[in-house]
């Protein structure tokens, strides 16, 4: 078992981003079981959730003439346009089927249809908390793992984002699976370890 401080934080394993989903990571279904199997290490494990309204300002299909992947300029900066995923209450959003759920928390992010939120504790303009801090604070948690979908993004900003708090970090890249879009891949590694995430 990891200290009472330690808490696991399971990203963004949906429906949507595991194969035959919307926004499908390759082997995203393969993490699920190992990712079960290590909740049993930690004391507090907090699972986090894509939840969009439809026609969310981040999906393609609400800019007209521009591809899923193409990006543009938002009033909070640079965002890519997805197809559409994880909408609220359809099974796209679902948790994958096998991915146990008996979690201390569920943190449910992107659902201001203004602005995307790839991080788990603030939304993209960098300033809007999710509440997450507060959370772990209260419950005295210092040390952080972060497992899920996808590395490059969420896993991403969610690590670097709590590593800028404070807080010990260290992303579990064998039980992670990245979009690894033009790059994105290395750079988000880059800037992991540029902030003190332990990547393993």
């Amino acid at each position: 078992m990891k200290p009472l401080n330690h808490a696991l934080i399971v990203i963004d394993v949906q429906n949507d981003f595991c194969p035959g989903g919307a926004l499908a990571v390759a082997g995203g279904d393969e993490i699920v079981a190992p990712i079960n199997a290590l909740m049993d290490d930690f004391g507090c494990v907090i699972l986090t959730q894509d939840w969009h309204p439809a026609g969310h300002s981040s999906f393609a299909s609400t800019h007209q003439g521009l591809p899923p992947m193409s990006m543009i300029d938002m009033p909070y900066g640079a965002q890519v346009l997805w197809p559409d995923h994880c909408i609220q209450l359809t099974q796209g959003a679902a948790f994958h089927r096998d991915l146990r759920t008996d979690a201390d928390l569920i943190l449910r992010k992107g659902f201001n249809p203004a602005i995307d939120s790839y991080s788990a504790f603030y939304e993209n303009d960098r300033k809007t908390p999710t509440g997450l801090e507060g959370y772990l604070r209260t419950r005295g948690i210092e040390a952080l793992t972060l497992v899920g979908l996808a590395t490059d993004f969420c896993v991403h900003y969610s690590a670097v984002d709590a590593a800028k708090l404070g807080f010990d970090v260290t992303v579990r890249t064998d039980l992670c699976r990245a979009i690894d879009f033009d790059g994105s891949l290395a750079a988000a590694t880059d800037a992991m370890t540029s902030v003190g995430v332990n990547v393993v």
